[in-house]
């Protein structure tokens, strides 16, 4: 029976050349021993030799101290896959090498990016108090939790990160300071310091996860149009016989009491099916902190009968989160404009609270809310997880129950919140 013609060579080979030259292991690896000087044994290392446009070009795998008999075999394997794509293996490291080091030598961090824009902009900024605005928002804000991080990593979960805990309270401060943000990664791409899309732009990415500036002192202080909690089994019976992703994110938003936002934005990554558990991280929260969500049977059921198309849970037809208008839109198309998305939170909270036996505190978790009596709030550390898993429960039997005519209260279809 012939030699071998591919892995040649064993641990114990290896061990044993000692004579200087090429060790041929199969498929252009070698192992190469150096030449030594008296008794001493030359340093050993890989060396893997192929053909482009017919000349013979050697590539260093490393030294057989450090890269192993298997990971040289794998190394060599990964530069014959390159040279069937006709791709040069040694000239494809190198310019790897090449763009390691640029990106090295150009990496910034978010803060030093931001000090250099505020000293270009020296000269166009004539009121001092307009330098003084930038310096504050950004130092008070994005250099703590951005800051020092390279800007070439920045994405969108960073800069939501730094406005979803503003957003609500301080709009005008938290829409300057995204502005702002805009502006630093704008610099920072033309600088060649980051590439692509800018996380922070408004128009098209963030307008479709934040409430739009100037709207949402109102949507805070306004009440929102609730269902009385009579009609839910009616209502929900006839949203499932629609069709539609708003549709199904609209009907996942009532079966969990969540916000329209944290719906909209909720990603695959965040559900654990097994365990019927939605964890929803604090940057998409509006208290900033994260939140488990308690996924009732029909709820993780929506979910399970959902497509998966991308990250998201609920895109919208030509990709991206779906829009705050979406929901609305089913609501408008099913002749019940007088509601809102944001109303079925009331519904669920009218309901548990005059229904239902459990604790206001298991209701308050459930909608996400902080507790107002800060003594209440001190001793009250867990999330009533175990608890809130029967309420959510219980809401999803009622939603399904479409009561008797005898039954129904004489309760108006359009109520304000509190």
């Amino acid at each position: 029976m012939g030699k071998r013609l591919v892995n040649r060579l064993t641990p114990l080979a290896i061990k044993r050349a000692t004579k200087s030259g090429y060790y041929l292991d199969g498929n252009g690896l070698f192992l190469v021993v150096g030449k030594g000087t008296g008794a001493e044994v030359g340093g050993k290392s890989w060396v893997f030799r192929y053909k482009v446009q017919g000349k013979t070009t050697e590539m260093g795998l490393g030294s057989a101290d450090i890269v192993t008999l298997s990971e040289a075999r794998q190394k060599m394997t990964d530069a014959r896959k390159l040279l069937l794509d006709g791709i040069d293996p040694l000239k494809h490291r190198q310019e790897v090498l090449r763009i390691r080091r640029h990106a090295e030598q150009s990496a910034r961090t978010f803060e030093e990016c931001a000090r250099a824009l505020i000293e270009s902009k020296q000269s166009e900024w004539k009121n001092p108090k307009h330098r003084k605005q930038w310096v504050s928002t950004l130092e008070t804000y994005a250099y703590p939790k951005i800051g020092s991080m390279d800007v070439a990593d920045i994405d969108t979960a960073h800069v939501m990160r730094v406005l979803t805990p503003i957003w609500i309270q301080k709009n005008e401060t938290a829409s300057r300071l995204r502005g702002r943000i805009e502006a630093v990664l704008d610099w920072a791409r033309v600088h060649e310091h980051r590439v692509g899309e800018n996380p922070a732009r408004w128009k098209g990415h963030l307008d479709k996860l934040l409430s739009a500036p100037g709207k949402v002192q109102r949507e805070t202080s306004q009440h929102h149009a609730a269902l009385a909690y009579s009609e839910i089994g009616a209502f929900l019976r006839d949203l499932r016989e629609r069709d539609g992703m708003g549709a199904r994110a609209l009907e996942f938003a009532i079966l969990t009491a969540a916000r329209s936002g944290e719906v909209r934005g909720m990603l695959w990554s965040e559900v654990d099916l097994d365990a019927g558990i939605w964890t929803i991280p604090g940057i998409r929260m509006k208290a900033g902190k994260e939140h488990r969500v308690s996924l009732s049977d029909d709820a993780v059921k929506l979910l399970e009968a959902l497509p998966r198309r991308n990250e998201l849970v609920f895109p919208a037809p030509r990709g991206g989160p779906l829009s705050d208008m979406s929901l609305t839109a089913v609501l408008k198309r099913m002749g019940r404009a007088d509601l809102t998305a944001h109303g079925f939170r009331s519904t669920f909270r009218d309901w548990s609270g005059e229904m239902s036996a459990h604790p206001r505190e298991v209701i308050e978790h459930a909608l996400a809310h902080q507790l107002a009596d800060r003594v209440e709030a001190a001793y009250q550390r867990g999330d009533l997880f175990a608890k809130r898993k029967v309420l959510m429960a219980d809401w999803a039997k009622y939603c399904s129950t479409i009561p008797q005519a005898a039954d129904v209260l004489p309760m108006a279809g359009k109520r304000k919140t509190k």
